[in-house]
This record gives structure tokens, sequence and C-alpha cells, in this order.
């Protein structure tokens, strides 16, 4: 199947990896990345969903909150004392833009294809991918605070859909999440798993031409 609308993630995709921009987010908190990931779980489980950035980017609680709920666990776990506060500017600190992928998405937009930014953000990273990414290089942006819906709920899909106005078939979801990638194929998207700049540009160069 060919594509008329590319949708990318922006965290680990526009971004280094995910677990790169973890890793330096805890050393600025205060605590061993395994520490705060549990806690962070803990937390998302009183919200009753399992991926621990969801209380924050659907939302369903305030950052200041969250913040809150999770240094009192790493304190009681721990008797460490941590520092969530700027959340979005120290998870993105000394984290630069993918460039490459930058540069496939312009190529793309110039060759008359639509694209869009399709990804799970707290409120506080709004700012910041704004700062590393033009907003000009993308057709429309869907954010899960600003939807209340996230990835991979078929709802956040379907929005999608109506904001590029192709089919759900003529949509292809680059995601370094594979959860990600099945809820859009789930709802009749194409989507490439990201692992790498060179090997998302090949494989929506082989779907363009229906390979």
């Amino acid at each position: 199947m060919t594509f008329r609308a590319v949708w990318t993630d922006f965290g680990g995709v526009l971004t280094p990896p995910v677990n790169e921009s973890f890793a330096g987010f805890a050393a600025q908190a205060g605590a061993p990345p395994a520490v705060l990931w549990a806690a962070m779980q803990k937390v998302a489980a009183r919200y009753g969903v399992d991926d621990v950035m969801a209380p924050l980017d659907t939302p369903l609680t305030t950052e200041a909150d969250w913040a809150r709920q999770v240094t009192a666990l790493v304190r009681e776990d721990t008797g460490a004392e941590v520092d969530l506060s700027r959340l979005g500017e120290r998870w993105f600190a000394g984290r630069p833009a993918n460039s490459s992928w930058v540069g496939t998405l312009r190529k793309l937009r110039e060759q008359g294809v639509f694209v869009g930014l399709l990804s799970n953000m707290p409120p506080s990273w709004d700012e910041q991918w704004r700062r590393m990414v033009s907003p000009e290089l993308f057709d429309s942006v869907v954010l899960s605070y600003e939807v209340g819906s996230r990835k991979p709920e078929a709802a956040i899909f379907g929005l999608a859909v109506e904001r590029c106005g192709f089919p759900a078939g003529e949509c292809v979801l680059v995601d370094d999440m594979a959860k990600n990638c099945a809820g859009a194929r789930e709802t009749g998207w194409q989507a490439v798993h990201f692992t790498s700049s060179d090997d998302a540009a090949a494989e929506l160069d082989r779907q363009r031409v229906g390979t």
C-alpha cells in the first residue's frame, strides 16, 4: 500500500532514544533510573494505567501532583530526595533533535506528502518540541494532552484522519513504540516501527512504490 500522509512521533523519533533522555532526566533529578521508573510505575497504577507517562500526557493529573506522588514514593522506598521540577526542560536538556529524520520529513513534504506530528505528550513538553523542531515542518499537530486520547487508542488515530482528510489506509505512523504501531494498524493505518532514521526512510520508500 502507498500513503499520502505520514504522522511522526516525537520522543524517541524526533529526539534521541527515550531511554537516553530518561537516564539524563533521572540523573538531574537525583535518583537511579530504575528507582525513579519504579516510582512512576506505582503512580501510573493508581490511575489504572500501565504506561508510566499516561498520567501526565492525557493528562489524568497535574504535573505538580504527579511530581509530589513520585517524590513521596522514592522517599518511602529509598529515603532519597528527588527534584522533579521543570519536567519538560530537564527531560530534554542537552538532547538535540534528530536532524536526519527532520530532513526526511522535509523532503516528504516537498514531494507533496502530508506530514503531521502525532505524539503522546505532557503539557510541559509542548514548549520543548517547538524549541527543538520548527512547527512549520508539520501540516497538523495532534498531541495527547490537548485531545484527551493517546496512542495506541483508536480515538487519537481517528482524529488524525480527520485532520489530514485522507482515509486511514493512506496514513502511516512512524513510531518507536511497537504497541503504538500495532494500535495504528488495528484502525486501518500503515505503520513503520522506528529503529533508525535510515531504516525508517527506506521503509517509507518501499511503501511508496508499493513493494
